[in-house]
């Protein structure tokens, strides 16, 4: 007997993720079709997949947000997130990974395993999410199945198991057989059941020891303790299914959308218990206002509920409850732990609000790190105000853009993950907003760490009213470790009220370091703490905290870190020499070439700065059979002749009477 769909067992929560042009959105549109949410399959390069609703995903025919929508299957209903392939959107990525319970990662068999391809399937390991492999594009001219599942075997885990055999490549991809099955239902077989029949059934032995010693002594395994032991495995994320298909042509749709609902599990959730949830998509409705996507994981909410704690406490009433209904939507006006819909009535609510408890939750996963940063130019001086506002709201619907508004400089900055981004926010403001902005080039995002050991003091004591003195002490740290922050003064000399108020501001001082940049690796610890009875108010913590730390980064120094990527090269043999030479002038840090039969691969560190053409040059250099694939490694030392400044943002804290006028709006213009 099927379970209802109105309980959590009668669902699934299902993100979808690939690498670019490995055809994740094609994919979505056919189990649309084949579900018979949608009459017709959309096309992406048509403009008219109907996950990809703004105008500029359309003109484009790529992913730029991430897509709810919804279908029923074998009885199952189905929550589908269809994420960006490309990595300029990486953000859109990592906030889907947190409200799923199962993933399908695509791979396209022409092309195999691709940069992004590595870089979410970490992601998904880390949270141990139950993950279907599927091997798109079997009928594209270089389809090799036995070479991608090798190689997603080598590069993913060894624990991907093919549950299907192709019939046929390319042009003569015919379908699938499935497996342990041997015969695809008109006689033809597979060239390659057997070997992946065998692998199957060697991974399904070594699960249980009974299994093992039977398939050991009969060299097989009845059908059904296969599939039982595979399904056991898939749906604890221990097994990661392999299949087949050719999206473009409907061929494996139905069988992938049959391993969904069987091989990946249904979210956990009491409706009846405590509400909690996580807001992790915000769109923007003309006649709605702002529409918070929610997952819950605990209690039910409902239309016109007011949900303490939901959407950082503002209190605002639930307008509606929906969901997408192909083109339209449609007024659910229920949201039951397990489930994902869009609430409209939170006008102040942002990405990553918790509603209700907190428990439950799970903590967030960083994929994107903005390593570039552009600034805004609009038209005229008119336009300035609606700019601010635009960038604002586009800054809530995706906070990795990080606005920096530099209010007194009459300037606007943004962190990008690259080019794409910086056309796309430029289509966006145009077509939603009717703002003409243009982005300056992109600037390279440095950090700063202290140089040395040593401590900050600050005794913030006039002008009357006001009372606080602070000293910490700043250490450097390993790279990568970020702000660790501790507090030694006891309570008696510090309420523990003032000492949270120091501990949240700490952060914020941070974020502009002698040199402008963001000050990391270091641990901050609060040595010495004084209150006044009578003359302290909190706020002369939120003045004092960050004179204290400017006035410690004074005292320690501190060096510029740069941003680095971990690259893989493939190349013919006869560009190897050359690229190497052009690493090489790019401060790259390379291993030994590995042989890959007429092509070379090179893999290594690469400084961001020196490499932002690089991806533009390789096509020239190899003349076009280059293939460059690259991610975020961290950020390293910076040469001694790199000094990069950043313009501060407000009043120096080193300034310390400007910047206490400025602090206390006392701060007259010159």
């Amino acid at each position: 007997m099927k379970a209802s769909v109105n309980t959590p067992a009668g669902r699934r929560n299902i993100g979808i993720f690939a690498h670019v042009d490995a055809g994740k959105t094609t994919t979505t549109e056919q189990m649309l079709f084949a579900s018979g949410r949608i009459r017709t399959a959309g096309s992406v390069d048509d403009g008219t997949a109907q996950t990809d609703s703004l105008e500029v995903e359309r003109a484009r025919g790529i992913s730029v947000r991430a897509a709810v929508t919804r279908f029923a299957w074998q009885g199952i209903d189905v929550n589908l997130v269809d994420t960006p392939g490309h990595v300029d959107f990486l953000a859109e990525v990592e906030r889907s990974l947190r409200v799923m319970d199962g993933a399908i990662l695509i791979v396209s068999a022409a092309e195999g395993v691709q940069a992004q391809t590595e870089v979410v399937w970490q992601a998904l390991r880390e949270l141990n999410l139950p993950t279907i492999l599927y091997v798109n594009k079997m009928d594209r001219i270089g389809a090799d199945p036995d070479g991608v599942l090798r190689q997603i075997r080598r590069l993913l885990s060894p624990a991907a198991v093919p549950v299907q055999a192709p019939v046929g490549t390319e042009d003569g991809f015919k379908g699938t057989v499935g497996l342990p099955e041997a015969a695809d239902g008109r006689g033809e077989r597979s060239e390659w059941a057997d070997a992946f029949g065998q692998m199957l059934a060697e991974a399904a032995a070594e699960r249980d020891e009974a299994l093992l010693t039977r398939y050991l002594e009969e060299g097989s395994l009845p059908a059904a303790d296969t599939k039982a032991s595979i399904c056991e495995g898939a749906r604890r994320g221990e097994l990661y299914p392999v299949l087949f298909g050719a999206s473009a042509r409907g061929i494996g749709v139905r069988e992938l959308m049959d391993a969904m609902v069987e091989l990946l599990p249904p979210p956990a959730g009491d409706p009846a218990g405590d509400v909690s949830g996580v807001v992790f998509k915000l769109e923007r409705d003309p006649a709605m206002g702002r529409i918070a996507y929610v997952r819950l994981y605990g209690g039910t909410i409902a239309n016109r509920d007011v949900i303490p704690g939901g959407a950082e406490g503002t209190g605002d009433k639930i307008t509606q409850i929906r969901k997408a209904d192909g083109n339209r939507w449609e007024d659910v006006g229920v949201l039951e732990a397990g489930d994902i819909a869009a609430v409209c009535g939170w006008s102040r609510a942002r990405i990553g609000d918790i509603v209700g408890s907190p428990d439950g939750v799970p903590g967030a996963r960083q994929l994107a790190v903005p390593l570039l940063t552009v600034q805004a130019f609009w038209r005229s001086e008119a336009e300035y105000p609606a700019v601010v506002a635009a960038c604002r709201e586009l800054a809530d619907e995706d906070p990795a853009l990080a606005l920096q508004w530099m209010q007194d400089e009459r300037e606007l900055h943004l962190k990008v993950m690259g080019p794409i981004q910086t056309e796309v926010l430029a289509s966006v403001l145009q077509s939603r907003f009717g703002l003409a902005v243009t982005f300056g080039p992109p600037s390279v995002i440095y950090k700063e760490t202290p140089a040395s050991a040593g401590e900050g003091f600050v005794a913030y004591l006039a002008p009357k009213p006001c009372w606080a003195i602070l000293r910490f002490l700043i250490e450097p740290l390993p790279r990568g470790s970020g702000l660790v922050y501790e507090s030694k003064e006891r309570g008696e000399r510090l309420l523990d009220s003032y000492q949270n108020e120091v501990a949240r501001r700490v952060p914020e001082a941070l974020r502009q370091g002698l040199l402008g940049w963001e000050v990391t690796d270091l641990k901050v610890t609060l040595v010495e703490g004084e209150h006044h009875v009578w003359h302290t108010h909190p706020l002369d913590f939120v003045i004092a905290t960050p004179m204290g730390i400017m006035d410690g980064l004074a005292r320690t120094g501190t060096r510029l870190l740069e941003p680095v990527l971990k690259f893989k090269l493939s190349v013919p043999a006869e560009f190897a020499g050359k690229l190497m030479n052009e690493l090489l002038l790019m401060r790259a840090v390379i291993g030994a070439p590995e042989p890959a039969g007429e092509r070379l691969e090179i893999e290594g560190r690469l400084p961001v700065a020196d490499s932002l053409d690089f991806p533009a040059r390789l096509g020239s250099m190899t003349k076009g059979r280059g293939v460059l694939s690259a991610s975020f490694a961290g950020y390293q030392e910076a040469p001694e002749d790199v000094a990069v400044q950043r313009k501060r943002s407000g009043v120096n804290p080193l300034d310390q009477a400007k910047f206490i006028l400025a602090a206390r709006s006392a701060l007259t213009a010159t």
